[in-house]
């Protein structure tokens, strides 16, 4: 059987009410321009579940700048294609008015978990991710969702919204995907040209000069933040535009680190704002 492409919610609750009964419903909600990130989603949620659906939907209320929405990459049939190939079973593609018909009266409001990090980047952002999230698995009400560990504070309001609104569904965290340098695979990768692709994998290199620093037993957080921004060449191309570490909980910066914490930063390569982070502690190797 083909992976089955519809765009509205009435058609979607009906192929899903068919397929319950067959057992787990799994979901991977993503924006498009589908790399191996989202596969190793999908290809997750196919091992767990009886049917997988993938939402494309690039949701306009979560971009702060319209440049960006309209620079997002689609590519609506290379990603049907891709899906169809991982076997997903369902593609729900609704259009804006479809997911939005009128005006938002009601949203999530994201507390400290987004005080931070791409919280203080982007004011408002997690809040409108927290919505469309919520409508999605209202939508689809899967028995599990699937989201990438790439976007570690999205992941966790994600884990903090079903929780505090007791929705039964299972969040599943799946590991960072990276190219051979390091590099996060992310949607935005395609706006770089060649040379800045050569500069992008400075992001990781930082983050994992932190690391290095705290398994060699330093524990104050500015200096691990020292010397990891010394990883960022002095290039107009690169823009550091935070490089925290907090606790892997709450978000929260730490200012000595006693424990388990997330390496968090974003930098911009040209006109392109990439994220990413790695779990560290002290004395790990």
């Amino acid at each position: 059987m083909g992976v089955d492409l519809v765009g509205t919610i009435s058609d979607l609750r009906i192929l899903v009410g068919r397929r319950r009964s067959a057992g787990p419903v799994g979901f991977v909600p993503t924006m498009g321009a589908l790399h191996a990130g989202h596969a190793s989603l999908i290809t997750r949620a196919r091992r767990d579940c009886a049917t997988v659906v993938v939402s494309v939907f690039v949701n306009p209320i979560q971009f702060d700048r319209p440049e960006d929405l309209e620079r997002y990459p689609r590519s609506l049939n290379a990603d049907v294609a891709l899906c169809g190939t991982l076997g997903a079973d369902i593609v729900f593609a609704p259009s804006v008015d479809e997911m939005y018909p009128v005006p938002l009266e009601c949203a999530v409001s994201v507390g400290r978990l987004a005080d931070h990090l791409c919280g203080r980047s982007r004011p408002g952002h997690f809040s409108s991710v927290a919505t469309v999230v919520l409508k999605l698995l209202q939508i689809v009400q899967p028995g599990a969702a699937y989201f990438g560990e790439k976007d570690a504070q999205q992941l966790a309001i994600v884990r903090r919204l079903v929780s505090d609104f007791n929705l039964p569904v299972t969040i599943v965290g799946v590991p960072t995907v990276r190219e051979p340098d390091g590099l996060a695979l992310s949607s935005r990768n395609q706006r770089l040209d060649t040379a800045e692709r050569q500069l992008a994998p400075a992001l990781y290199r930082a983050l994992r000069q932190v690391k290095n620093a705290l398994a060699a037993g330093i524990v104050d957080a500015a200096e691990l933040k020292r010397r990891g921004a010394a990883e960022v060449p002095a290039d107009a191309r690169l823009k550091l535009d935070y490089l925290e570490i907090v606790d892997p909980d709450n978000f929260q910066p730490v200012e000595r680190v006693l424990g388990p914490v997330v390496a968090a930063g974003a930098l911009f390569v040209g006109a392109t704002r990439l994220i990413d982070n790695v779990r560290c502690s002290p004395g790990e190797p």
